[in-house]
């Protein structure tokens, strides 16, 4: 008791020394505008106990800290402090709030709980079970912005509960009626007279012409739609078109367009992508695969802006014998079609073996309870991605021996007892003790990270054998991860997040100002700010080239809309890996995919796109703007650049603190679009104010244009590091980052700087830290 209360009484002297400590540097840099007087931006220093043990308190300290640290305060127009006397208030600061917030995670961890994501969730019913449909739009949606994986963010309701019970039994289902009925199969060859339409009537599909089928360019709704391609199930199918060409495709020798599935008709109207496609002068065949709904029918056509369309008046139309060859229309040519059901993710008998394990249900002795407790078990301890102790299985044990005893098949008590497991938090959430994680935890945070599933049989066996946690160990398990195919659903998921690319789809371009952006190029940009980032991990390239690299992945489409044609690509050839000039189009920042997110389809943003890089590239995290503060509206016209507006809007010393940091990157990139094409000017040639990409970092360096602010930050290896650590880390570990991460982050940045700041040595040492490694 003595003890306990020499130590509050010292700590409390502590926290009274380091206040009278900073005294000073407060009296002389900052009571001018944060007293018990004025407080601006809410803020009092002169009241501001320190007192770190208490998270609100710890929090105000904090955030005072890294103010000081970036330069923020004191403001560029006051007397700015010495270094020494900055690195002393920093120094006597740092320690006892790392310590402080420490001891809180050790208490409680850094997230109370975190669940699957749709996306986890519905791979890893796919691996339990061996199936194949779609299940994660079924799902309650997860949060539309930040990382879904943030438990921050999550949340557990009923609708949740709800839908995890209503999906669970519908995943167990397709799995049991393939085990136990077999897989239905479909395989149908249509010839060029099978999926034509008539000569009469109202033509929508593709015309029949001397021996093979043409769907031509047309602006009907539902052109190019092949009604006899109706599949009698939900299901997916290998779609492959024979012998395709392209009719009039231009001096370029190639022609894009769409693969679409749908009903093909008004009252439901939606069409479902199945992929881009690129034909040539020269007959090629071509492979897609996809989900179709059953009685959904294909849509294939060119899809190109601005191409020569079928002659059309009102809304029907008739091919009546016409040489539309003749006439110039562009189309796409082939000789047949095939579709055909498949099982991407197992067969029949891989599926009895996940249901199964081998055993024959109906083959079975007098007694199958030994059976039953063997098959829940393992399927426990799948799901729960740890061993389970009897005590854990026992209600699931009794649950199906019930069923058995009521009259129920062995199958129908088995499947009762998986779905509870699938019911259990022990499978929809992550079960983490506070502290360092242990070889089982881990094994799941490396795999739902890398691979968004659960953990493979060498995972739980290192996990078993308790050498997991061990550094060698660990470094090859990521690289192995990393190498394997189902590492492309990390990349996808990642920069889906990261980068925002899962809006890509959130605004349409506006038709009367872009009129040569199309679904072909839509499908495209996706494609290859993914490709590039991939690239770069694999072959572990500097995170400098992050922003500027030679590397890049072009079709031909892409290489149109940058009008690059100096770049030489195989027309047919799809996505290409290049070497790029990096002049206007080298880096992540250049790329048509990020331009578009960070605008709104009519206009461009400095401040959206300067948050944006702030925040996904520079590892700066911008405050929202207080609500008395109105909104920007750009002039539209372009007759006004949006330069002059933000000099009004940032006279306020409260505004310039923040426009200090976003507006330098968003005026750099203002030389490019909404669409991500280069630009020297605003609006059209009569009405257009020119564009302006200068101005000044936050730390006072002066640039002229993108090229030259991204040299500024090309030598600035380690913050461009410390911010890319910091998003794969927060995506991988469920929460935020925390005040006392500072030196686990400086210790990434450290062992990485020894091997030129390479992307997969970032995520190595990311991975094998102690951010990573404790809850």
């Amino acid at each position: 008791m003595r003890f306990l209360f020499f130590y509050l009484v010292l700590a409390t002297c502590l926290q009274a020394d380091i206040r009278t400590d900073v005294e000073s540097f407060f009296e002389q840099h900052c009571y001018d505008c944060h007293d018990d007087i004025d407080s601006e931006g809410g803020l009092n220093l002169v009241d501001l106990k320190f007192d770190p043990e208490n998270p609100k308190n710890r929090a105000h300290w904090e955030a005072v800290f890294q103010r000081v640290e970036t330069g923020e305060m004191p403001p560029k127009k006051k007397k700015r402090p010495e270094a020494k006397a900055i690195v002393d208030f920093l120094e006597k600061l740092e320690s006892p709030l790392i310590e402080a917030d420490r001891e809180e995670l050790l208490k409680t961890g850094r997230v109370h709980a975190r669940r699957l994501t749709a996306r986890e969730y519905e791979n890893s019913l796919h691996d339990l079970l061996g199936i194949d449909i779609p299940l994660a739009g079924e799902l309650t949606a997860d949060a539309g912005e930040g990382f879904t994986t943030n438990a921050g963010t999550q949340q557990i309701s009923h609708f949740h509960l709800d839908n995890y019970l209503r999906v669970g039994a519908k995943a167990l289902d397709e799995a049991f009626a393939r085990a136990l009925d077999g897989d239905k199969q479909f395989r149908r060859e249509y010839s060029a007279k099978d999926v034509t339409s008539p000569g009469r009537g109202n033509n929508r599909g593709p015309q029949f012409w001397k021996g093979k089928a043409i769907s031509w360019h047309a602006q009907l709704q539902f052109a190019g739609r092949i009604t006899k391609s109706r599949v009698p199930d939900n299901g997916w199918y290998r779609i492959t078109i024979h012998n395709l060409d392209a009719v009039n495709p231009g001096s370029d020798g190639y022609l894009w367009g769409t693969l679409q599935t749908g009903s093909g008709f008004s009252d439901e109207p939606l069409l479902y992508p199945l992929g881009i496609v690129e034909a040539t002068t020269k007959p090629t065949t071509h492979t897609y695969e996809g989900w179709m709904k059953k009685d959904h029918m294909l849509v294939f056509k060119p899809n190109e802006a601005n191409l020569k369309s079928l002659p059309s008046k009102g809304g029907n139309f008739t091919f009546g014998g016409r040489d539309f060859e003749k006439m110039g229309i562009t189309g796409f040519r082939f000789e047949k079609m095939t579709i055909e059901r498949i099982y991407p993710v197992a067969d029949r008998k891989l599926v009895r073996s996940h249901l199964f394990a081998g055993l024959d249900p109906n083959e079975l002795k007098t007694d199958p309870s030994p059976d039953l407790s063997r098959l829940i078990r393992r399927f426990a301890s799948l799901a729960f991605r740890r061993p389970v102790t009897n005590e854990q299985i026992a209600p699931y044990e009794e649950l199906a021996a019930e069923q058995l005893e009521a009259g129920k098949s062995f199958p129908q008590a088995l499947r009762l007892a998986y779905h509870a497991i699938l019911c259990s938090p022990n499978f929809l959430t992550f079960v983490e003790k506070p502290g360092p994680l242990d070889d089982y935890a881990i094994a799941a945070r490396l795999s739902f990270l890398l691979w968004k599933t659960l953990p493979d049989g060498q995972l739980r066996e290192l996990a078993d054998e308790g050498r997991l946690h061990e550094p060698e160990v660990l470094h090859q398990q990521i690289a192995r991860l990393l190498a394997h195919e189902k590492s492309s659903r990390f990349i996808e998921d990642f920069t889906d997040q990261w980068l925002d690319l899962r809006d890509i789809d959130a605004t349409q371009p506006d038709p009367r100002r872009f009129r040569n952006f199309d679904l072909p190029l839509q499908g495209s940009l996706k494609a290859e700010t993914r490709a590039f980032v991939a690239g770069l991990i694999a072959e572990n390239r500097p995170v400098t080239q992050l922003l500027k690299s030679d590397m890049g992945f072009l079709n031909t489409r892409l290489r149109d809309h940058y009008k690059m044609k100096e770049v030489k690509l195989t027309p047919g050839g799809g996505l290409q890996k290049v070497k790029l000039a990096p002049v206007h189009r080298s880096g992540l920042l250049t790329q048509a995919s990020i331009l578009k997110v960070t605008a709104d389809g009519s206009v461009t943003s400095p401040i959206l796109r300067g948050v944006w890089v702030n925040e996904k590239i520079l590892g700066r995290q911008i405050p929202p703007p207080p609500e008395s503060v109105p909104a920007i509206e750009p002039d539209i016209r372009g007759a006004v650049s949006i330069r002059d507006q933000l000099a009004k809007h940032t006279n306020s010393t409260s505004c310039a603190s923040c426009h200090d940091k976003i507006d330098p990157s968003g005026f750099a990139l203002e030389s490019y679009d909404p669409i991500g094409q280069y630009r020297t000017a605003y609006g059209d040639k009569k009405n257009s104010a020119n564009v302006d990409p200068s101005g000044v970092t936050p730390d006072g360096v002066r640039f002229q244009a993108f090229n030259s602010w991204r040299a500024i930050y090309l030598n600035r290896s380690e913050v461009l590091t410390r911010a890319f650590a910091k998003q794969v880390l927060s995506y991988g570990i469920g929460g935020k980052l925390r005040f006392s991460d500072r030196p686990h982050l400086e210790q990434i940045v450290t062992r990485t700087s020894q091997k030129k700041y390479g992307l997969r040595n970032i995520i190595h040492a990311a991975f094998t830290s102690e951010i990573f490694l404790n809850k």
